[in-house]
């Protein structure tokens, strides 16, 4: 004959074994998509320098978010961060110089470099506007798709 002690033991157990199935089959949806974008980000091919970071300096706000969206809406760019309050130490024309300025951080495909800039020199206040960029080595596999599917490889117009 067994001890009340054990039944109670073993109602314990059921007990929590009925808990933890419960859970895990409520758990089951946010695992699946867990795993889902776990093996989709694993999955994309990325190849190294296909798109680039690029970074232009502005005078101001304003002039930075009319750069900003022209830029994009010619699909010279997915996206444009506007990074605020910078200051800038360079020398210009043989004086150290030290300005207040606004970052423009754009990422797009590599092969829009050159039809960037163009657009930058055509529209920007500076008589010398930087205009830099760095090939993307790596990234977020979904992410780096999206700026291929926004920014077109073929030309764009650069016009105003």
């Amino acid at each position: 004959m067994q001890s009340a002690g054990a039944d109670a033991l073993r109602g314990g157990s059921v007990r929590a074994l009925v808990l933890v199935v419960l859970l895990s089959l409520c758990m089951l949806p946010l695992l699946q998509r867990i795993g889902s974008r776990a093996l989709s980000m694993a999955s994309e091919v990325y190849s190294p320098g296909t798109h680039s970071a690029a970074f232009i300096t502005c005078p101001n706000h304003t002039v930075a978010l009319e750069l900003a969206r022209g830029i994009v809406q010619r699909k010279l760019a997915a996206c444009v961060n506007i990074v605020p309050a910078i200051k800038s130490v360079y020398e210009w024309q043989g004086k150290i110089e030290e300005d207040d300025e606004v970052l423009l951080m754009i990422k797009t495909r590599s092969s829009k470099v050159p039809s960037l800039a163009e657009f930058v020199r055509s529209n920007h206040p500076y008589e010398v506007a930087e205009v830099i960029s760095l090939p993307i080595e790596q990234g977020n596999p979904p992410y780096l798709k999206w700026i291929g599917e926004v920014v077109p490889d073929e030309p764009t117009s650069t016009n105003k």
